[in-house]
């Protein structure tokens, strides 16, 4: 099967990449666009993964808009097939819906998704930013996956429970109901700050007003306000009772046609009902999602018809066509598809640990060459790769002080303050892109201005400059390759500028960890034996001397990239310290010896199972319980929830400190009943343990990377608030 040219380096590097379907063919989406999408479209996206052996896994989806057209939602299938067929057919792939879109895909978009209107097919042009005449309003639904969708720009479209975005071009007005919670305004004023930046380049100001105190140019163009309804939830809900309900059947084309015969009628299945010279399909179509599982082995047909074949059974079992579809290689099964089967078992059972949801990790990112000329002449090539460059022109970092940016060190570039901003601005042979790093202990103040001096110095270059705005521990790669591939080290403390802040602490602890996303990060945590982690390597500073500390289940990468901090930050000898090994002097240092994450699953492969959380709430009206996706930060535990973070070998109930008594209750009887109905069959006997905000035991902060116990004192709205003046 030919690939089309318009898929030309796809997957050659880690990395997102989308492509929108134009008069049925791929064409690159500039990545400031990703996460936003036209209801009338068709989309192809590509997510590449780098595996612990340098290899790369794929995860492979094309997205239906509501209003795209057939020709269209076929020309998106099969391109689908042609650039899985491309890629040896390693990819799994997704069927995406609109507004029923998969974890896996939600992941790729923290910021939310926007379904914008309009279409390629319609005739529709894409209104170029920085236009002040700008005029749309968004809808913002959801508190964990957030989707920002365009309706009309009228009174009609509000309701009093959610937020809704008025978008003026110049100046952006995020709306609240009255109806919805501070944790739903964040989220919102997530999309409101994503529009600025990304479809702005900074150049709008955002403004947040509650319902019945909206200022005079919205009561202008909106009219008199009419009693507006309280809002109605079309979040997803998730029913537990239709977790284990699934049937296996085997696919065939010995009859001349397609066909699915039963071979199973229950979950749990024993995974040697599958055949590696067949294809399968899983139906747990009650609860809105059905796999097909492809063997090596079977014939080039089965496996090219194998999407297709699953749209057929949709249609005869009645199912709605926004049932979530996944096609999987053999040796490539997902946790979700490895959970209906009984002790599911990993080939020679070798696999290299795991630190998050998706297959393998990498310790740094690996600087690839690029040809200049090649570049030029082929712009797309940036959307398609996700990096411009190698990472070796000119960069110049400057941190933000007081009213201005002061220039940082070059000996100390990769090393930032989480208390800090930074803005880095960098030079390649084809144009510019201008970073602004904002730490997680940085001031509403710093942020603000931060934003102010990345306009300030865009206008300097011109206007010309790509900015991208960046969240401690969100750094795109291309920003990692900055720094010579080296691990980024955040130290903690509220300023870096030489003899303006307080004296580092003598003794400090650095926790190393990789990511999926292909990049080793070294975040200073409180001094303590209770924020060590077997999963994980630590770097502890004290008298002018670094120890490096290797958890059973840290990778080789993370022990590598310890050592490099060790170095780069001890200024003396490195000593050496296994986990379980430690001498009386290293818990002297931590002030004494205490309890840590030190689950067994920490030092084996807990790919067949990872962690994963839910939130548990009663704010629509009804007890709803949604899955948080992509790799879950502590951000998204909301203090006025209930969350459920199940770790295989117990399943912790975690309570905020405004949760209702309702969300309280039931989520005890939803733990018991998600374990009951564990397709895998695992057992009933698994410890819940409940775990209330602000006194969270090791064992429960050790699955989040860099746990911050102060993180509670400060409201998160009211911050976000703050950097929008």
């Amino acid at each position: 099967m030919v690939l089309h040219a318009g898929f030309k380096g796809a997957g050659q590097e880690a990395g997102l990449q989308v492509w929108r379907v134009e008069k049925l063919s791929p064409v690159a989406v500039a990545r400031n666009q990703y996460g936003n999408f036209f209801t009338g479209d068709a989309y192809v996206v590509l997510n590449s993964l780098k595996a612990g052996g340098g290899t790369l896994s794929y995860n492979l989806h094309y997205w239906l808009g509501s209003e795209c057209s057939q020709d269209e939602s076929g020309a998106a299938a099969l391109l689908t097939v042609q650039l899985d067929d491309s890629l040896g057919g390693r990819p799994v792939q997704y069927r995406e819906v609109q507004g029923h879109e998969s974890n896996s895909f939600l992941s790729y978009f923290k910021g939310g998704i926007k379904y914008k209107a309009g279409g390629v097919a319609s005739g529709f042009k894409h209104v170029e930013p920085n236009l002040a005449d700008v005029k749309r309003l968004l809808h913002v639904k959801g508190r964990r996956t957030v989707r920002a969708t365009e309706v009309p720009l009228s009174w009609a479209s509000f309701n009093q429970g959610d937020c809704f975005i008025v978008d003026l071009g110049a100046n952006i007005y995020q709306w609240c109901g009255s109806g919805c919670n501070r944790y739903e305004r964040v989220k919102a004023s997530e999309v409101a700050r994503g529009v600025r930046d990304n479809e702005r380049n900074g150049r709008a100001t955002v403004h947040v007003v509650e319902e019945g105190e909206e200022p005079a140019p919205l009561a202008e163009l909106l009219g008199s306000k009419p009693s507006l309804p309280a809002g109605s939830s079309d979040d997803v809900e998730t029913d537990l009772s239709n977790r284990n309900s699934a049937k296996l059947y085997k696919i065939s084309d010995e009859s001349g046609r397609m066909e699915v015969k039963e071979v199973a009628a229950a979950s749990p299945f024993q995974q040697s009902l599958l055949d590696s010279r067949d294809c399968f399909l899983l139906d747990n179509g009650s609860a809105g999602q059905i796999f097909v599982w492809k063997g090596q082995k079977a014939n080039a047909d089965e496996r090219k018809k194998s999407m297709s074949t699953a749209e057929e059974f949709l249609k005869k079992m009645k199912y709605p066509p926004s049932t979530q579809v996944s096609v999987l290689p053999e040796t490539g099964e997902t946790p979700l598809f490895k959970q209906f089967f009984l002790g599911w078992r990993t080939k020679d059972d070798v696999l290299t640990p795991g630190k998050t949801y998706n297959v393998g990790s990498v310790a740094r990112v690996q600087q690839v060459p690029f040809n200049a000329s090649t570049l030029h002449s082929n712009p797309a090539m940036a959307a398609q790769h996700g990096m411009v460059d190698d990472g070796k022109g000119e960069v110049q970092v400057w941190r933000i002080e007081g009213l201005d940016k002061v220039s940082v060190d070059r000996a100390t570039y990769g090393q930032f303050y989480g208390g800090d901003c930074y803005i880095i601005l960098y030079t390649y042979k084809t144009g510019q892109i201008i970073y602004t790093w904002q730490g997680v202990k940085a001031t509403p103040d710093e942020r603000a201005r931060s934003a102010m001096l990345t306009v300030q110095l865009d206008d300097s270059h011109g206007g010309s400059p790509v900015q991208v705005r960046v969240e401690q521990g969100y750094e795109p790669p291309h920003l990692l390759s900055l720094f010579g591939g080296k691990p980024l080290v955040v130290h903690a403390g509220g300023t870096s500028r030489k003899g303006g802040q307080s004296p580092q602490a003598p003794t400090r602890l650095y926790q190393v960890r990789s990511s999926s996303a292909g990049a080793t990060r070294a975040v200073e945590v409180a001094l303590s034996a209770a924020s060590l982690n077997s999963s994980d390597a630590f770097v502890l500073l004290a008298g002018g001397a670094a120890t490096v500390w290797k958890g059973k289940g840290a990778e080789k990468a993370e022990q590598e990239a310890a050592a490099y901090v060790a170095k780069l930050l001890g200024g003396g000898g490195v000593k050496d310290v296994a986990e379980g090994k430690e001498p009386a002097e290293f818990w002297s240092l931590l002030g004494g010896k205490k309890d840590y994450q030190s689950s067994p699953r920490l030092s084996t492969n807990y790919n067949d199972h990872p962690p994963r959380l839910f939130a548990c709430s009663n704010k629509t009206g009804r007890f709803q319980v949604e899955e948080v996706s992509g790799d879950f930060t502590q951000d998204d535990l909301a203090t006025d929830d209930v969350m459920l973070l199940d770790v295989w070998e117990q399943l912790f109930v975690w309570i905020g400190k405004d949760a209702n008594d309702v969300e309280k209750q039931e989520s005890l009887k939803c733990a018991t009943s998600y374990l009951q109905t564990d397709p895998s069959g695992r057992g009933k006997g698994t410890p819940v343990v409940v775990v209330k905000q602000g006194h969270e035991p090791p064992t429960f902060t050790g699955w989040f990377l860099a746990w911050d116990p102060t993180k509670w004192d400060s409201d998160p709205f009211e911050k976000i608030k703050a950097s929008f003046k």
